[in-house]
């Protein structure tokens, strides 16, 4: 039986906006960079997460959505917001997704450094703040998603992406599936008879009916 996990991957996108300044925003990449590769070092995962360059504007967002649904090897996306990032530029982008989402919330450091602590730190670090503007605007649009809370380096959190990594897969795997039925169901039988077109249409899954003699 082939691999479904080969070739996989899940995309990870990181939200903040162009207000921080490059200085910032570099710290933001390197911090998001760093949380994809403590995602990655889970034996769990059954595939890479693959880091995706920073989000910081609304077209920018709707593109990379937009290319994720046009990626065959891309199963799902997971969303973090480092600092604040405006929710309104993102609802094109959610609009637009056609794949599972995963909503991260999460921080860059464990716990906080409470002696060293100081207004450049809080300006960096503002997901507490930008995931709960995410969250409000995913459920604003009423767009299903699986939350994960927690540190990128605890087993739990790890555990729980895994899962979902998982079944992201098996849901592509759906989207593409061929069913073919022989001999089909009884004639007149209703409880037996089901509904291929909402079938293709919710699940992705086409399912047409063959003759027995073409087996």
């Amino acid at each position: 039986m082939e691999n479904p996990y080969l070739g996989r991957k899940v995309w990870f996108f990181t939200g903040s906006q162009d207000l921080y300044g490059p200085d910032v925003l570099l710290q933001v990449e390197e911090q998001s960079r760093q949380v994809v590769a403590d995602l990655n070092a889970s034996d769990e995962l059954p595939f890479e997460i693959e880091w995706r360059p920073i989000l910081k504007d609304r077209v920018a967002i709707h593109r990379a959505m937009v290319e994720a649904n046009a990626d065959e090897s891309v199963v799902g996306v997971i969303a973090w917001m480092h600092t604040f990032s405006p929710a309104k530029m993102w609802i094109q982008g959610i609009d637009a997704i056609a794949k599972p989402l995963l909503h991260l919330h999460t921080q860059a450091n464990e716990a906080l450094p409470w002696d060293t602590i100081d207004m450049d730190f809080m300006n960096l670090n503002q997901a507490a703040h930008g995931d709960r503007e995410f969250g409000y605007i995913v459920s604003r649009l009423g767009k299903q998603r699986k939350i994960v809370v927690g540190h990128a380096t605890h087993d739990d959190v790890r555990h729980k992406i895994a899962v979902w990594a998982r079944a992201a897969t098996g849901w592509a795997e759906l989207r593409a599936l061929k069913l073919a039925r022989f001999g089909d169901n009884m004639r007149n039988v209703a409880v037996t008879e089901g509904d291929k077109t909402e079938a293709e249409h919710k699940l992705g899954v086409s399912v047409n009916t063959w003759g027995v003699n073409d087996l």
